[in-house]
């Protein structure tokens, strides 16, 4: 009998407790950060997948878990798939990066989820204002790249953003 995949609150203890040491740029918990990606993701009409890949978005690039960690867990293969879309790799220049993100169906939703977040005016007041003006500039290019600049995304990044509404 195939073991049952995890829970989507299991997976957010597991994300929990991997970042419990780790804070954001702006000193606080990172829990904070996942909590409010997986929270746009489902106000956005995100599927209980992406809400737990939204979970796991950063921990595979923050090496809080392994690679090894997420090919063997229980997973639904749909959800370690947009982990590693939105994974950025070593060396990886953001066009390869975004094109990842929109070929793997439900990923798009998870980065807009995080770049909102990320981009949020309270969040970004906290930091220094250099850095401030860095990754401001940085979201607004990925963003663009994304099609998530304020102009009417394509009807293709939609379904791919959400398939259950394909």
């Amino acid at each position: 009998m195939p073991t049952p995949y995890l829970t989507l609150s299991q997976v957010e203890a597991i994300a929990r407790e991997a970042h419990r040491a780790q804070t954001d740029k702006a000193g606080r918990p990172y829990a904070e950060h996942l909590a409010a990606v997986a929270e746009g993701v489902r106000v956005r009409g995100g599927s209980e997948e992406q809400m737990a890949a939204a979970w796991l978005h950063d921990a595979v690039e923050d090496g809080v878990l392994s690679r090894q960690w997420l090919d063997e867990a229980s997973l639904p293969g749909r959800v370690k798939q947009m982990v590693l879309a939105v994974t950025k790799r070593d060396g990886e220049d953001l066009f390869t990066y975004t094109g990842r993100i929109l070929a793997t169906p439900g990923a798009l939703l998870i980065k807009e989820a995080d770049l909102a977040h990320n981009a949020d005016p309270d969040r970004l007041a906290k930091l220094e204002p250099a850095t401030r003006t860095r990754l401001t500039d940085k979201y607004a290019q990925v963003r663009g790249l994304l099609g998530l600049d304020g102009g009417v995304r394509p009807l293709e990044r939609r379904d791919q953003a959400n398939p259950a509404t394909g």
